[in-house]
């Protein structure tokens, strides 16, 4: 007699492996530890040979018996259904290592070691949330045009047509190197150039340098009612004009206080190169207030959640929002004013202001000589910066 479902449920173990047999070579093996497992015995080159379908419940007696159906077909062909299913879990195994998901997190980790740990955590965030949810575990050369742009227009969809054109160009660097690494034979991506829907690039918004007294005035009074480790990033990001990032990671290890002066290492720059920030007088001030308010933390702008994690990247924009300056400023915009405000105001020369916004030099040769050469004029500037805002508040 055939098997069924209830037969299967209800058998009980027994001291001895039993076997329930469904026909066409098809049982069920019942061990002593209650444990249940399709097999299949059969022949193949005159050779008894037995085929595993897996354990029950989790295979249904209807998929052991489907499985067995196609097994008796690859036997009509003359093929062996056990080397049939290793060569299969060979080219899932394959699959796996090629996948879009696989390839991406291997280029990621190459590219991190180019770029600053808050950009790569950006971008691996971006592929988590919206593409290999999508086609993340597809093997790479079985991914096509219309997949992607399936998936890019949903983030469109959100009012995010800047994340699509980035997500559109990460998926095409991801497509180039697995060309490169001999795992894809084109990149699809390409193809979608032009159709998503255009965006124009914006500034980050930044007041007038006629704005800047009012700004402090604003900051000073704090009727946002700010926390007091808030209100200090704002004006030390406005004494400084360093990346926020730069500065929410900063630990007291980078600060030399005696000599006046933030060092910042490579890793934690965009341009993977350590930067140096002179100190002027009233960031010391604020990096002394800071340690007060913090004495046992490590970064100079803990958590509010907790001293050993930092300030949240966020955090600046909600301070700008609740003191009333939403689209009209941003922590990035201090180092447009800056830029604007010290060329202008206090007559420094491009070079100096530029090398003290970490932009990237042109050459090596530059790096060095800039280092050597513009130092001693940022120290200088940044004092000056530190007085002119002063003056104006």
């Amino acid at each position: 007699m055939k098997l069924n479902d209830k037969a299967c449920k209800n058998k009980k173990p027994t001291d001895k492996p039993v076997k329930m047999a469904d026909g066409g070579g098809l049982f069920l093996l019942v061990q002593p530890n209650g444990k249940k497992y399709w097999r299949m015995k059969y022949r193949y080159m005159n050779k008894e040979r037995l085929l595993s379908f897996g354990e029950y419940p989790l295979v249904s007696l209807a998929d052991a018996r489907n499985k067995r159906e196609e097994a008796k077909k690859l036997l009509l062909e003359k093929i062996d259904p056990s080397e049939q299913k290793k060569q299969d879990k060979r080219q899932k195994e394959i699959e796996a290592e090629n996948s879009f998901k696989a390839i991406a997190l291997e280029w990621h980790k190459n590219q991190s070691e180019l770029w600053s740990d808050s950009h790569a955590k950006y971008t691996l965030r971006r592929l988590e949330q919206n593409i290999f949810p999508s086609f993340g575990n597809k093997p790479i050369i079985t991914i096509e045009a219309p997949e992607i742009l399936d998936t890019l227009k949903k983030v469109q969809d959100r009012g995010a047509n800047e994340m699509a054109t980035r997500l559109r160009s990460i998926c095409s660097q991801v497509f180039r190197y697995g060309i490169v690494t001999g795992r894809a034979s084109r990149n699809p991506a390409q193809d979608i150039h032009g159709a998503l829907k255009p965006y124009k690039k914006s500034h980050f918004a930044s007041i007038e340098i006629n704005e800047i007294p009012e700004f402090l005035k604003t900051l000073n009074k704090n009727d946002a009612r700010l926390y007091k480790h808030t209100q200090l990033a704002v004006k030390m990001l406005m004494l400084t004009f360093v990346r926020t990032s730069e500065m929410i990671e900063a630990t007291w290890d980078e600060f030399d206080l005696e000599n006046a002066q933030w060092f910042i290492p490579a890793e934690r720059m965009k341009m993977k190169q350590p930067h140096i920030v002179p100190l002027s007088t009233q960031v010391l001030d604020i990096l002394l207030e800071l340690k007060a308010l913090s004495p046992n933390s490590d970064y100079i702008f803990p958590s509010q959640f907790g001293h050993k994690k930092h300030m949240s990247n966020n955090t600046i924009l909600k301070a700008l929002e609740r003191m009333g300056y939403k689209g009209k400023m941003t922590g990035h915009g201090f180092r447009a004013l800056a830029m604007s405000a010290i060329k202008e105001k206090l007559n420094y020369r491009h070079e100096v202001v530029d090398r003290q916004l970490a932009h990237a030099p042109r050459s090596k040769v530059d790096r060095a000589y800039d280092r050597a050469k513009f130092l001693d004029d940022r120290v200088i500037m940044m004092q000056e910066w530190a007085d002119y805002l002063e003056k104006l508040s």
